[in-house]
């Protein structure tokens, strides 16, 4: 199936800042480290269909890296983010996980297991995929887990990925019974796991209890399958039916400190954390003509869920301060100052 488009919203990055972007389009084309440089993984999973969540991710950590390195001066290393095209052509980081302080997966359309991505399932959206970077990423999953400088955070399809590889929770095809797709502005609950952590309790506290509002766009439920060792920090808001049994939130691994999340992940797009950011972005694309008019139309209407309140405004601004943002920033300061 021919894709929507050919290639990721380019990236533009102020010279002179000590910041860069390179992208992986192949398995070979992997930079070398560099001296001086704090490397960041993206891990792309959008299969080279029209996104917002990659920019944002890419956007979001130069804008914490050049926070983070003005605070502490001079000699601090510059920071360079590696985007790598996992599911469209196969591009895996072959470095060791300890190059990187920090690695990130987006979200992306179709199944969580890419061998049901037939391109004519409901569930695949289209997708036809090759499933052979799935063991190669499973081995870098491996190596994050057992290097504790590395901190991993897994977005939507990331997550679901990254939840596959632990064995913690199955896919399962959202019902007509539940909706179908969850998308738009939509409830979470916080578990009591989430408000006994070291960190999130902090979350819990600032938003005056368990009920947050994330923004989804999800096929998927996950379903826990009893396997130990991971806390369940958060699961979807009773609907209709009353079914809550889909994980949305969880750690896999906490920080030596033993406060910061380590791997941690969400069901959910809290890189998409402010709508005048994401019009700006939407602005840009269209611009340059890297998407169809429709599928601009499509994302504005979407955005403008977050102007029903300025309740819900804030909660999506809070859940994305706490679940990205924040644990983002604390690993960055935290590598920088260990390397300069």
């Amino acid at each position: 199936m021919e894709r929507p488009y050919q290639r990721v919203a380019s990236i533009w990055v102020p010279p002179g800042l000590s910041l860069s972007y390179a992208r992986v389009d192949a398995p070979g084309d992997e930079p070398a480290p560099e001296a001086g440089t704090l490397d960041v993984a993206v891990l792309d999973m959008h299969h080279g269909y029209p996104n917002l969540g990659h920019q944002s991710i890419v956007e979001t950590i130069l804008n914490i890296a050049h926070q983070e390195r003005l605070e502490r001066g001079g000699g601090v290393p510059g920071v360079r983010v590696i985007s790598y095209d996992v599911r469209g052509r196969g591009a895996v980081p072959r470095s060791a996980a300890s190059r990187f302080a920090l690695v990130v997966g987006s979200g992306g359309p179709g199944a969580l297991d890419p061998r049901q991505n037939d391109g004519r399932s409901p569930g695949s959206q289209g997708i036809l995929e090759d499933p052979s970077w799935e063991g190669p990423l499973f081995r870098f999953f491996d190596d994050v887990f057992s290097t504790p400088a590395t901190a991993l955070f897994a977005i939507c399809h990331s997550f679901g990925v990254l939840v596959r590889w632990a064995g913690i929770a199955e896919a399962f095809l959202r019902s007509e019974l539940k909706g179908g797709k969850s998308q738009g502005v939509v409830g979470n609950v916080l578990t009591t796991d989430a408000r006994d952590h070291p960190f999130f309790s902090g979350f819990w506290n600032d938003n005056g209890g368990p009920d947050i509002k994330v923004l989804d766009s999800r096929l998927y439920d996950l379903v826990p399958t009893g396997r130990p060792g991971t806390h369940f920090l958060a699961f979807e808001a009773p609907g209709p039916t009353g079914l809550t049994d889909a994980v949305t939130m969880c750690e896999f691994v906490r920080r030596a400190d033993g406060v910061l999340p380590r791997i941690w992940g969400v069901n959910c797009h809290p890189e998409i954390g402010d709508k005048g950011l994401q019009r700006e972005r939407l602005d840009r694309m269209a611009e340059r003509g890297e998407v169809t008019e429709e599928w601009i139309r499509e994302r504005r209407s979407a955005l403008a869920a977050w102007d029903e309140s300025a309740h819900h405004e804030h909660s999506l601004q809070r859940t994305s301060a706490w679940t990205f943002e924040m644990p983002v920033r604390s690993h960055l300061g935290r590598a920088l100052d260990e390397r300069t």
